[in-house]
């Protein structure tokens, strides 16, 4: 098994059909399987063994692709990175990873000087590096099958844990992406004849797994940009050429605000949205204003999908992230591994084909990630319904006790969401000594809106219990966030204690 043969097959049955449009570029099967294995080819002759880690620091791409296929190809494992990292982040996981070869830019050379010099990084990829794609398609045949390779062999490593402390490599295997590019393309009724926009970056599994490899496995399009470009979506959406829409709940709120909504969003049939919990009035007001109805499923890096909310009309469940999706199994769980009953608040663990092997080079993190032997962690509270249908009440390490009460913050900014004025908003407990933690609520007010502490405290105590309600309420600018659009409340958290003002 090679999850690169699912490019292989696409390129056999669709060889004419686009499978990237990038500005005036357009690729298709034939063309991107000849170059991927042009790449395979070349770094076969460079010396990659089947095993050996591959590098990936650079912004989405149609060559980001081509040479994420060809590492696969060529057996070696594809470790994909931010192209935003700092250089002391690009350092720390370059020193963890020790991929032999890095697909990188010109800009990140300086960066990666120390690795260079050392021979840890045998070579950089890129305009300036040590050789850049052409010379190495050079090198190259066009004709050649991807080495197979055993299911359980680890096919990428992905970091995760931005948002939470120190990043780990989660490893996924072929047999769990190819899992997972299956399913999601089954459950979206994916076709050759789709386009997806992607904007969201391929170093994460939405990016990477949700979007590029569901698409190369059903033969669709990937219409891609570098990162978020609101003017440039709205182009692309209203001219008709985009058939799928993948993004993130600040984008959907975002976007809310246009006008004639409808009419921009053209043929699009499909939005989904991954990256945080998606709130219900955001899902009601989009289904108002276009006609679409927000997917949701469940998953993170270490396992996904895990649950799909099916966009059947009377199948789905607003507030809710789905049902289990097919081989997967889902419990409910007390901190201490106990089994809960039917309804009752959990963690959310899981088994099932796609999760991860493990994280690299860490294994007593990747024995706590599970009970047993196979039930993976989520980190999540959740509970599920009679009839299996999951719902996300919020991170573990999200919960905030103050005075000994529990306080899930994402029921407090359901709430908060339904205020007309509220744009955005994130709860986090702030240190507080009579307390413990206090709540507090951080708000972003709508373009030209005004947000009145008083008056959404009056509305919260009608709502919920004396404890729920925040106590501190702080209007932002902006909400810091990850690349792929979750916001920080780390980062809430010290701009708060250092008293710094968060603008746009």
């Amino acid at each position: 098994m090679n999850l690169a043969q699912n490019l292989e097959t696409s390129a056999s049955f669709f060889p004419d059909r686009s499978a990237i449009r990038e500005n005036n570029l357009n690729m298709t099967y034939t063309q991107l399987n000849y170059q991927a294995n042009r790449i395979a080819t070349g770094l076969i002759k460079m010396g990659i063994k089947p095993g050996e880690h591959v590098g990936l620091c650079a912004p989405n791409s149609a060559e980001w692709i081509v040479f994420y296929f060809g590492v696969l190809k060529a057996g070696a494992v594809a470790v994909t990175l931010s192209s935003l990292l700092s250089k002391e982040e690009l350092v720390l996981l370059i020193d963890h990873a020790k991929p032999r070869f890095l697909y990188t830019t010109e800009a990140r050379l300086n960066d990666l000087k120390p690795f260079r010099d050392s021979g840890l990084l045998e070579k950089t990829i890129c305009p300036g590096g040590d050789l850049d794609m052409s010379q190495i398609a050079g090198m190259g045949s066009g004709t050649f099958k991807a080495i197979n390779r055993d299911r359980k062999s680890t096919a990428a490593i992905l970091y995760t844990g931005g948002t939470t402390g120190t990043p780990k490599g989660v490893m996924l295997t072929h047999e769990g992406i190819n899992f997972s590019s299956i399913m999601i393309a089954h459950l979206e009724r994916s076709c050759e004849t789709d386009v997806a926009l992607c904007f969201m970056p391929f170093n994460h599994v939405f990016g990477q797994i949700h979007i590029m490899n569901s698409t190369i496995f059903s033969g669709g399009c990937l219409e891609l940009l570098p990162s978020f470009d609101l003017e440039r979506i709205l182009k692309l959406t209203e001219s008709g050429r985009i058939t799928k829409f993948y993004s993130v709940p600040t984008v959907y709120i975002r976007l809310l605000t246009i006008g004639d909504l409808k009419k921009k969003m053209g043929k699009v049939r499909y939005c989904f949205s991954a990256g945080a919990s998606m709130a219900m009035e955001i899902v009601k007001q989009w289904k108002e204003k276009t006609g679409i109805t927000i997917i949701e499923s469940f998953g993170q890096t270490e396992g996904m999908p895990i649950t799909f909310n099916h966009y059947y009309p009377e199948k789905h469940v607003v507030g809710s992230v789905g049902q289990d999706v097919y081989c997967v199994e889902t419990q409910i769980r007390s901190t201490s591994g106990k089994l809960l009953k039917q309804g009752q608040e959990g963690e959310i663990c899981v088994r099932g084909p796609m999760v991860m092997k493990g994280y690299l080079n860490n294994p007593k993190a990747t024995k706590d990630a599970f009970w047993g032997r196979n039930w993976l962690r989520t980190g999540d509270i959740g509970r599920q319904d009679a009839n299996g249908y999951v719902y996300i009440v919020d991170r573990l390490k999200e919960l905030i006790i103050t005075g000994g009460e529990n306080v899930y913050p994402r029921e407090v900014e359901e709430i908060l969401y339904t205020i007309p004025e509220v744009g955005e908003c994130a709860v986090v407990g702030l240190p507080d000594k009579e307390w413990g933690e206090k709540v507090a609520a951080f708000i972003v007010p709508k373009e030209g809106k005004i947000i009145i502490p008083d008056q959404v405290k009056a509305l919260l105590k009608t709502r919920l219990a004396p404890f729920k309600v925040p106590k501190e309420y702080v209007i932002v600018d902006i909400l810091p966030k990850s690349t792929a659009g979750k916001i920080l409340k780390r980062e809430l958290k010290r701009t708060y204690v250092e008293g710094t003002t968060l603008t746009a």
